[in-house]
């Protein structure tokens, strides 16, 4: 399309290919975007309607609690009724990870410091591969082992999940992909960076516990953005606390803003100020809404400007776009305006051109 002349990709590490049903991690595949759903596993029908959201919202993979038995045997009726690859999340007892397994799950994290028998993990291991389910070893800053590893510095962290890994590898097991998850940001940097230059598995990004939607989204940005800024990350999950389809929308918007991901849109807004010439914050507000309904969208950079200054340039170089102007604003596409409108018809019209360009989009 239009916009995306001149794009530079980012150099990634090469990491090795794991699969998790249908979507793989790691070497030249798309990075992935992972949510967690926070409705009671053994209540299905609830579960099931939240992951089809995340769906909708374009998640790739999708975790759950497993916290007794009863939750891991309703695993296989959520796994039936969805679209992507279920993970089953695994605290405490192994029996609930080989439960898991055994009800087909396509993916499995494990904490190490939440199952510590070396033994248990074998277990957990040699059904695993005997079943082709990788695992995530996921180390959090919250629950290392502080007794074997001391205080969750990036050494400790990167220790814990090495020594998890050479007990997987002990039973020939290598589909494994690696997290180090702490609050602070500059902890979870420096750990990836570590791991990073140590083993070839692919690593699942994430900043824990980051908050509520505003901070977690900024805090998010900055460590899982800085990292795949350097090519490292395969799969990230945006840890907040809000409802899961916000985790997916700025896992989306993180990769968008570093043309790592092109699904969806891009929605290009001024900050305002006093040259702006109509109620900017709205009108965008009502094209990002526009936007979200339609569906199968492709990859399509959108703007919304609200002055003659930066306006027609952005409006210009975008795919779609409005610049601002006396009692409404000009219309582009394609990088040729288009057409006036009144401020009252601005976001039907501009809906309408993107439906156009979709349909017959310019080089």
């Amino acid at each position: 399309m239009h916009a995306q002349s001149g794009i530079i990709e980012l150099m990634r590490r090469v990491a090795r290919q794991v699969k998790a049903g249908n979507v793989t991690i790691g070497g030249d595949a798309p990075v992935s975007v992972q949510s967690m759903a926070n409705t009671p596993t053994k209540d299905v029908a609830a579960t099931v309607a939240q992951i089809h959201r995340l769906e909708q919202a374009r998640c790739d993979i999708v975790r759950v609690a497993v916290p007794d038995m009863e939750s891991a045997k309703c695993l296989s009726a959520i796994k039936e009724q969805i679209h992507i690859p279920l993970v089953a999340d695994i605290h405490f007892d192994y029996h609930l990870a080989l439960a898991a397994i055994d009800a087909g799950i396509d993916k499995l994290r494990l904490n190490p410091g939440n199952i510590t028998n070396p033994e248990k993990i074998k277990l957990i291991a040699d059904r695993a591969g005997e079943c082709g389910i990788p695992i995530r070893i996921g180390v959090n800053a919250g629950s290392l082992d502080r007794r074997r590893y001391g205080e969750p510095a990036p050494d400790a962290l990167v220790k814990s999940a090495l020594d998890e890994v050479e007990l997987l590898e002990s039973r020939g097991f290598k589909d494994i992909v690696i997290s180090l998850k702490s609050f602070d940001v500059p902890t979870t940097i420096e750990s990836y960076r570590l791991i990073a230059g140590k083993v070839d598995y692919p690593l699942h990004l994430g900043v824990t516990e980051a908050g509520l939607i505003r901070q977690g989204a900024i805090r998010s940005a900055v460590g899982i953005g800085t990292l795949l800024a350097e090519g490292i990350g395969d799969t990230l999950r945006v840890s907040l606390t809000a409802d899961p389809v916000e985790e997916v929308h700025v896992g989306v918007e993180i990769l968008k803003s570093l043309n790592l991901r092109e699904q969806g849109f891009n929605l290009i807004s001024c900050p305002t100020c006093a040259r702006c010439a109509l109620n900017l914050t709205e009108v965008a507000r009502q094209v990002e809404s526009r936007l979200q309904q339609m569906e199968n969208l492709p990859p399509i950079k959108v703007a919304v400007m609200g002055c003659a200054v930066n306006g027609p340039g952005e409006a210009r170089d975008a795919d779609v776009g409005i610049a601002g102007a006396k009692d409404g604003g000009v219309i582009f596409s394609g990088g040729k305006a288009v057409k006036k409108v009144p401020e009252d018809k601005m976001v039907d019209e501009l809906i309408n051109e993107v439906r156009r360009y979709i349909s017959h989009p310019q080089g």
